[in-house]
């Protein structure tokens, strides 16, 4: 899209090239709103293949230099990184609040769980090590190392400006690889703040470039011959797309997708409790991310009250603008806009569908007094949902949770084997035999017994499965690692005299034989 006339108060998006702010050539430019006002807050251009390309150029040209760098001295980058994210925690969340619409606690909570990234990424000089075997034949050592696999490419979404992007570029610039991130043009500004930092924190320039764009600069990187590995995180279509594309042109790729994440309330659940972890899985970040739990799964007698109670906190909640734009207090908000005008009106005619299915919507967040411009949209529940219907099978990505009941916990885990995705799933029970059986076969990547959102850790791989990932190796953790380095062995043997057997030890035959 073009903006033609642009009101002087609005910012104009850089690349950020080699260290340095650099103006798009571009003729194509997208708005970024602030959620919670509807109103313009920058824009940013949409990047040709020939810009992409030069921002390409500019990564491989770093990347000699960057791979020969001791491990200990990019540790060390990462270090001062994280301190200066630490120190500037606060503006860092605000600046969330203002492009996405998170709630303060909620922006906080996402720069902390990013910084864990980088910490991660400080223990790079450990996580580097190889394996080692002397005499693994007569007189031979094998040994691997890993290495820098090049220039790598991060393709995120909106949900996350923050965090998702930190689940990949602290990992591989400390590997040695130089890096090119491709920011969700809806929320351009974080990356940026993050790209200013971790310049100032040391790193050289062209080892990490932010480039903007729509599908014509991901399908530039993905076609590239110089790009070698791609990170991804989006819709599943689009990972799906990613993925196929990118491989395709020789490239390694973690590509993750959506999701349908469903939590299983077992007649023994403290029911409290899983009320309050629904609400907070559910309706937390507006319902904007992959592991929300969207679809909760009572078991028996549980399902009457569990309903009424998610209605009635539900209900409680308040919803409105997070900037403080009305006056208020943002604190005292507990759920904030959605992305975009165009995504509420989406999410919203949901529940028409759900009416329209059959279903019973218990509490329609249409319904809410909801102040001002901001794209907002209340927390709903519909229930009695079945499987065919539209709300269980399709991602909504949105403060709305469809409740499907259930008689046993046989036909909760067959309405896992019968879901698409496979992120993420949860149960909320007292019994130990109930929460094994569910652990061992839930059909779902990331499991959580009594926990609402069972996201790991930076320490931790983010296993999807089925159409929630497409690739091999994960983001995070080790696997992260894996994924942006490549491994050499090497054998080695030393002769003490010229008169050593000639025959080959590995092989036991005799040189030129």
């Amino acid at each position: 899209m073009s903006s033609p006339s642009v009101d002087a108060s609005v910012v104009e998006v850089p690349l950020l090239v080699a260290g340095v702010p650099q103006r798009s050539t571009t003729n194509r430019w997208s708005t970024v709103h602030n959620p919670s006002t509807g109103k313009p807050l920058a824009r940013v251009p949409l990047c040709s293949t020939a810009e992409i390309n030069k921002v390409v150029e500019v990564a491989a040209a770093a990347l000699p230099a960057w791979a020969e760098t001791p491990a200990v001295e990019r540790a060390r980058v990462m270090f001062r990184f994280r301190e200066l994210m630490q120190g500037k925690l606060g503006e860092l969340a605000a600046l969330v609040t203002r492009e996405h619409g998170k709630t303060p606690a909620e922006a906080r909570a996402e720069m902390q769980r990013g910084i864990e990234m980088v910490e991660f990424a400080c223990g790079i000089p450990s996580l580097l090590m190889g394996q080692s075997l002397e005499n693994i034949a007569t007189n031979v050592d094998s040994e691997t190392s890993r290495h820098p696999v090049g220039v790598c490419v991060g393709i995120t979404p909106f949900n996350f400006p923050s965090m998702v992007p930190l689940w990949m570029f602290p990992v591989a610039i400390a590997c040695g690889n130089t890096f090119i991130l491709k920011p969700s043009e809806k929320v351009p500004l974080s990356s940026m703040r993050l790209g200013e930092l971790l310049h100032e924190a040391g790193l050289p320039p062209g080892v990490f470039n932010v480039a903007h764009g729509d599908k014509e600069a991901v399908d530039a990187l993905l076609h590239h011959p110089l790009v070698r590995a791609v990170s991804f995180v989006g819709s599943t279509g689009v990972a799906k797309y990613i993925y196929t594309t990118g491989t395709a042109n020789g490239k390694r790729v973690q590509s993750a997708g959506g999701a349908k994440n469903h939590v299983i309330i077992m007649p023994d659940a403290d029911l409290d409790q899983a009320v309050r972890a629904l609400q907070a899985s559910a309706f937390g970040c507006a319902g904007e991310r992959c592991m929300a739990g969207s679809i909760a799964v009572p078991i028996g007698r549980i399902a009457d009250d569990l309903v009424e109670g998610l209605c009635k906190v539900g209900r409680s909640m308040k919803v409105g603008p997070t900037d403080g734009s009305l006056g208020n207090a943002a604190g005292e908000v507990d759920m904030g806009p959605l992305i975009t005008r165009e995504h509420r009106d989406r999410v919203a005619g949901y529940l028409d569908v759900a009416r329209d299915e059959g279903a019973d919507v218990a509490l329609d967040g249409r319904s809410f007094d909801l102040p001002g411009d901001g794209f907002l949209l209340g927390p709903s529940v519909v229930d009695r949902v079945k499987p065919t219907m539209r709300l269980a099978r399709e991602e909504i990505f949105g403060p709305v949770l469809s409740v499907m009941r259930t008689d046993d916990l046989e036909a909760a885990l067959a309405l896992g084997r019968q879901c698409e995705y496979g992120n993420g799933a949860c149960i909320f029970t007292r019994s130990g035999w109930a929460a094994r059986q569910f652990k061992r076969h839930f059909n779902a990547g990331m499991i959580g017994v009594n926990v609402g959102v069972p996201a790991p850790m930076a320490w931790f791989p983010f296993t999807g499965w089925n159409k929630s990932f497409f690739g091999d190796l994960h983001i995070q953790g080790t696997e992260g690692v894996q994924f942006y380095t490549q491994q050499k062995m090497t054998l080695t043997r030393w002769f003490q005299s010229a008169d050593e057997s000639h025959v080959d030890p590995i092989w036991k035959t005799k040189a030129g034989g």
